[in-house]
């Protein structure tokens, strides 16, 4: 469905304060939202870049961000890891939103923040299923949202990635997946499991006869990237550019009120995953996401050389796919237990 989620931050609760004039919010709101989609950021980063904005004027006593600055984005950003006790990602999203308020919003230059007290940067391993765990998912899973998550194993993609691919970025005969503008905006190309080549066919066979009926209802047009709608005003009703994984009624667009169909909501994707867990009996805090953690540590267990995996992955930096190294053993993987030798 349309209707995304938002992000998981932290909420902020601020003491009372006169209110801005009312005026001042939905301007300063439009403004953000105007920016980021002048640089075709996702609507996740919309979501999470007002958010912080909203907390900022919330934390200042409602204080117009024109006339704050540099000591007070330290100041907040300090009391969110004192007195909130965020963690690190978090306060650099943060940071990374206001940034962005002053300089490609307000049109502000600012002077280096310094002084920030940092929240301090957790260690942590992702969690990993093991092979014979993955296989005991697949009897608890079915339909599109099925599919969705055995692509996540068995191609290695995002979450939003997998939802949002199009008829034109699957090649079922060359066993491909195309990704575009994956995380960072890049494009790559995946391996297309062979297991999941008949489901797809039958899915896309559906696909195909609702889309014979959205165009005989004049319904067939699909949310489209950047300006192609413009470019291009016969692409939208292409079948070429319609989500695979597409709803099965039509939904209201919220940023431009178009009713059609759109790609599924990835919470009940989330869902599905949460009840096949509990299903197989795996103990475990597993996420779709750590279906995409376990394919990267299956390949390098595998022999899969790891800069492979990284493209792969789409990760911009080897350091990022490294981290997949400490799953399979570590610096004791191949050295046998004293406990065992007993």
């Amino acid at each position: 469905m349309l209707t995304q989620a938002p992000p998981t931050v932290t909420t902020i609760t601020a003491a009372p304060s006169p209110a801005l004039h009312r005026s001042e919010a939905p301007r300063l709101q439009q403004q953000v939202v105007d920016a980021i989609r002048t640089r075709h950021y996702s609507r996740r980063t919309e979501q999470a870049y007002w958010h912080w904005t909203k907390q900022f004027v919330l934390w200042s006593g409602k204080r117009h961000p024109l006339e704050m600055g540099a000591p007070e984005i330290g100041r907040f950003l300090t009391w969110l890891a004192t007195a909130r006790d965020v963690s690190a990602s978090t306060q650099r999203q943060a940071l990374s939103a206001l940034l962005f308020l002053y300089k490609d919003v307000l049109q502000v230059d600012l002077p280096w923040v310094d002084g920030i007290v940092h929240a301090k940067q957790a260690q942590r391993l992702p969690c990993v299923l093991s092979q014979q765990e993955v296989a005991r998912l697949w009897p608890h899973v079915s339909g599109a949202r099925g599919i969705v998550l055995q692509l996540l194993y068995g191609s290695g993609l995002r979450i939003t990635e997998g939802l949002r691919l199009r008829v034109k970025d699957l090649d079922l005969d060359g066993l491909t997946i195309t990704v575009r503008e994956g995380k960072g905006n890049k494009d790559r190309v995946v391996m297309l499991p062979q297991r999941l080549v008949a489901p797809l066919r039958e899915l896309i066979a559906q696909r195909a006869q609702w889309h014979a009926v959205d165009l005989a209802t004049g319904r067939a047009d699909v949310d489209l990237p950047h300006a192609l709608h413009a470019k291009y005003p016969s692409a939208a009703r292409a079948w070429a550019w319609q989500f695979v994984f597409a709803t099965s009624e039509h939904v209201v667009d919220p940023r431009t009120g178009v009713i059609r169909r759109h790609h599924l909501h990835e919470d009940g994707v989330q869902r599905m995953m949460k009840r096949a867990v509990q299903a197989a009996g795996i103990h475990k805090p597993a996420s779709p996401h750590t279906l995409r953690h376990s394919f990267a540590t299956h390949l390098l267990q595998a022999g899969c050389d790891i800069r492979k995996i990284q493209e792969l992955l789409g990760h911009a930096s080897i350091e990022t796919t490294m981290i997949y190294t400490h799953l399979i053993g570590g610096p004791g993987h191949g050295v046998r237990s004293p406990l065992d030798a007993q």
